[in-house]
């Protein structure tokens, strides 16, 4: 396996387990980036789509006019994975995939369930990826402290993946 290959089974993994990012219209400033929970629709599968449950009345939704460039931004829970995920946002209603995907989590925000005239899904198709991993913080201390070169420590930790 490549090292791209490991940074972007590192990225599903950890995905996988802690599914907040940061979404946003790309080369937008109409809205700003929110926080949102990624479903992967693909148990097991290092692919997409993503999907997001929303609102058809939250800024976000009111604001993609048909399929759109969108970025989804990740960082690890123990800051050692970073990524920025290219990728197309388009709002989809179908039934099927909210049922699906239905979950408690998802059930805490819509009172009237799935049947709630707001509920509606966000798909993220996704492009490409730029992932960077980075070492212990205190390793990394240490070494900027003793005069090393840290750029040559990054070389394979970085890397812009197809998805």
């Amino acid at each position: 396996m490549t090292d791209s290959e490991k940074l972007k089974h590192k990225l599903w993994t950890e995905m996988q387990s802690q599914m907040t990012v940061m979404l946003q219209l790309a080369g937008s400033d109409a809205v700003d980036p929110r926080p949102m929970t990624a479903i992967s629709d693909e148990k097991g599968e290092e692919h997409g789509p993503l999907w997001f449950f929303t609102a058809t009345d939250t800024s976000l939704s009111r604001a993609l006019s048909g399929p759109m460039p969108a970025v989804a931004t990740f960082t690890a829970k123990g800051q050692d994975l970073f990524a920025t995920i290219r990728g197309t946002l388009t709002r989809s209603d179908d039934r099927q995939v909210i049922d699906r995907l239905w979950n408690p989590f998802v059930a805490a925000w819509y009172p009237e369930g799935r049947e709630d005239p707001t509920l509606t899904l966000l798909r993220m198709d996704l492009h490409a990826a730029e992932i960077w991993e980075t070492g212990s913080s205190i390793v990394t201390g240490v070494k900027a402290l003793m005069g090393a070169d840290l750029r040559r420590d990054m070389q394979d930790k970085a890397a812009e993946v197809r998805l």
